[in-house]
């Protein structure tokens, strides 16, 4: 009765450590697919507001995180982002040439 009453406990003991790990593991993988949905988005607005260094704006964001990001939402041109007419990219309406295609 003894054992048996040791080896419910036991295997409570490691199902709650087991949903401990898979919570651990599902947050450092959801922290991973934001960080790298993050480094994408900065690097498309980063090209669409043609801006030279997206990559370098990249690996601001990714070493610094948040702060990183502040940085680049600060020092970015403002303004609002059209689909230009010739290659449907996106680009700063104020713009006179679209960064991608040159139209």
């Amino acid at each position: 009765m003894w054992m048996l009453a040791f080896m419910q406990t036991s295997s409570g003991d490691d199902a709650a450590g087991l949903a401990c790990c898979g919570t651990f593991f599902f947050l450092i993988v959801a922290v991973a697919v934001i960080n790298v949905g993050l480094l994408v988005w900065v690097a498309r607005d980063a090209k669409a507001r043609g801006m030279d260094g997206a990559a370098i704006w990249m690996l601001l964001v990714f070493f610094t995180g948040i702060f990183g990001l502040f940085i680049y939402l600060m020092s970015r041109p403002k303004g609002f982002l059209v689909n230009c007419v010739s290659c449907m990219n996106k680009r700063l309406a104020a713009a006179r040439t679209c960064p991608h295609c040159g139209h």
